[in-house]
Order: structure tokens, then sequence, then C-alpha cells
């Protein structure tokens, strides 16, 4: 599982810096930047917030996050395409309003 580049995915389709992110998941910046780069484990509580500011249901990240085995009796074609169809989502009206 790679939550933290599942974050940071959606959160520069969402055109959010670092600091925008850090400040309305009311987290630090150094902090959601080690969660991105995988050097510390949020908690579901984190998580969720996280999620809630990006405006992503936490369910996404966990599918975004998720790796190639992880995903066990998924297609992957399928697991592709729903990807590239919540990145599309991401891309829509909520950007810059979190």
């Amino acid at each position: 599982m790679n939550l933290g580049s599942a974050i940071q995915m959606c959160r520069t389709k969402r055109k959010l810096s670092l600091a925008e992110l850090a400040k309305v998941a009311g987290c630090s910046v150094s902090y959601l930047s080690m969660v991105e780069n995988s050097k510390r484990d949020p908690t579901l509580s984190t998580i969720e917030k996280i999620a809630s500011a990006l405006r992503v249901p936490v369910e996404i990240l966990f599918f975004l996050g998720a790796e190639r085995g992880e995903l066990k009796g998924i297609d992957q074609e399928l697991a592709g395409r729903l990807a590239v169809t919540a990145l599309d989502l991401l891309n829509g009206p909520a950007s810059k309003s979190a």
C-alpha cells in the first residue's frame, strides 16, 4: 500500500500545495510531507481528515494507493480504468475548494 503517493496524486490534481492541504487537514506541513513520502504511517483518523480536506472518499485513497498484488480478484485492466476515472473526477468543479 502506498497511501502517500495516492494523497500526493490527489493533492496535485486538486492543485493544492502541501501547506494548503495541511492547514485544512489539521496537520503540519512536515508531517504531511513525511506521509506523502512514506516516512510516516498516518492513523485512520488522520487519513479521514486528509481525505475530507481533499474532498475524496477514503476508499478512493486506499484504492489509488493499492499496489498490484493488493487488488486480488479485480481485473488489472478494470482497476486501471477505475483509477483513471477516479483521477478524472478530481479535475471536476471541486478543485481549489477544499
